[in-house]
């Protein structure tokens, strides 16, 4: 990927996306966000904006969980939605997941938050806005990241093989109109927070109905099961 927000993607999400970066909004939402790296405090690191592409290439993704926008603490964000590196202290939201995936499928919580074992299987964690000014959620909403994941899920939805969208919250879910429910899975259920998971996410499943819905499209299941680290760490 290189260092800068303008270097290429290396799989091929770099060439599906090459003309959404020609375009007047794309380079002024970078040149925007570049000066808030430069004066300010921004997640998730520069080199890790585009993570989430460079582990799950177009051709590889059998399933999205889409995420709002970055952890906004220090050391949590690192590209992939609701992900935290190893080491890190589990957000609430990613408690909440463990519990429904303990919950829908049995797998024992793990002693960390880093979800690269799932990017690596083809489930793109992507969030709807790509950086978040530090201590300041939703500082970096309307610079135009809306605009570009909508292309990422309009790609997707194009392709022939098959997805499963997994939209939490209400930000998530408006990206439910680029997707055809005629040929991809689509679950929407309220956000996996502690101020909303009580209304529909416990009890959602999404898990064991990703694998269905890939199962009946005679597409390779994800192992949800998150390896345990030594230490965690």
């Amino acid at each position: 990927m290189g260092t800068g927000l303008l270097a290429g993607l290396q799989n091929d999400w770099g060439k599906l996306l090459r003309d959404e970066q020609e375009k007047p909004y794309y380079r002024q939402l970078i040149q925007r966000v570049g000066e808030n790296y430069r004066e300010q405090t921004v997640y998730p690191p520069q080199t890790d904006v585009y993570r989430a592409l460079e582990l799950t290439a177009y051709a590889d993704v059998k399933v999205v969980i889409l995420g709002q926008d970055p952890y906004h603490g220090p050391h949590q964000a690192h590209g992939l939605s609701f992900s935290v590196l190893p080491g890190i202290k589990l957000p609430p939201s990613l408690k909440n997941i463990f519990k429904e995936l303990q919950e829908d499928i049995g797998c024992p919580i793990p002693n960390h938050g880093f979800l690269e074992h799932w990017a690596k299987q083809g489930v793109l964690l992507l969030n709807s806005v790509l950086t978040v000014r530090e201590s300041v959620p939703n500082s970096h909403r309307k610079l135009g990241w809306e605009t570009y994941t909508d292309k990422i899920i309009s790609l997707l939805n194009e392709r022939e093989k098959p997805v499963a969208f997994v939209l939490w919250g209400k930000h998530a879910q408006d990206k439910g109109r680029y997707i055809d429910e005629t040929k991809h899975f689509v679950l929407n259920s309220v956000h996996p927070s502690p101020l909303s998971a009580y209304n529909g996410f416990w009890g959602s499943r999404p898990f064991s109905k990703c694998n269905a819905f890939l199962r009946e499209k005679g597409l390779e299941e994800i192992d949800w099961y998150i390896p345990i680290l030594e230490d965690g760490k």
